[in-house]
């Protein structure tokens, strides 16, 4: 791994750092933004450890992956709409009777299902590679992130004996799973892969992804209640 690249890391997670110091705790995309970070940080840590195959192309991944996210944080803060699949989250960040866990799953649902596959393609342009070779190396990642998912779920679901099985978060949580994600982000890349060559089609594919994970986003950010 170069300077720059584990520099561009570094960045990433400072910039996360940041935010989760200005943003009031109860802001959706805080919420996010705090589950991110321990994500980034665990991303991190091993690309010195010899737990990718290909660290530099994974820390590569890593700070182009970042860079989605902390682009649409920018464009809301410059009073533009981000991306179609961010728009829910950042719309709806302060909505009353959404509970945080569901700020949480919204944000993974933009961040999996459409900036990973779109950051892959963009690593394996900058590196000369095709996806085959990043495979292993995105299994892992996406083991780190469902590790993390784990522990979110697991600190911010009220506890069974508050809930029961006609509650609505537990039918809200039940629509995303990481593993279904994972594999839906990985079809995305292997489908955009083979439009490389077809510019105008590409982008149509990357634009209806976008808005069809938008879509999810939002069904997940559904009010359940007053807070």
């Amino acid at each position: 791994m170069t300077i720059s690249q584990e520099s561009a890391v570094d960045r990433a997670v400072d910039r996360m750092a940041q935010l989760a110091a200005e943003l009031p705790a109860a802001d959706g995309v805080a919420v996010f933004n705090a589950m991110y970070l321990t994500v980034t940080r665990l991303v991190r840590d091993h690309l010195a450890d010899e737990y990718f195959t290909d660290p530099a192309a994974m820390a590569e991944l890593d700070a182009v992956f970042a860079g989605r996210y902390l682009a649409a944080v920018d464009e809301d803060r410059a009073g533009r709409r981000p991306a179609a699949c961010w728009r829910p989250l950042f719309e709806l960040r302060g909505a009353p009777g959404v509970h945080p866990l569901q700020f949480a799953l919204a944000g993974m649902n933009a961040h999996i299902e459409n900036d990973l596959p779109l950051s892959v393609l963009d690593t394996c342009r900058r590196t000369g590679c095709d996806p085959g070779r990043l495979a292993d190396d995105y299994l892992r990642i996406n083991t780190l992130l469902a590790q993390v998912e784990a522990e979110v779920r697991a600190a911010l679901l009220p506890a069974p004996a508050e809930l029961s099985a006609a509650d609505p978060l537990l039918h809200v949580l039940g629509v995303w799973s990481i593993d279904r994600a994972r594999d839906a982000a990985w079809a995305s890349v292997l489908a955009l892969w083979e439009l490389r060559r077809l510019p105008p089609a590409a982008r149509l594919a990357a634009e209806a992804l976008s808005g069809s994970v938008g879509m999810v986003s939002r069904a997940l950010l559904v009010p359940l209640g007053p807070n």
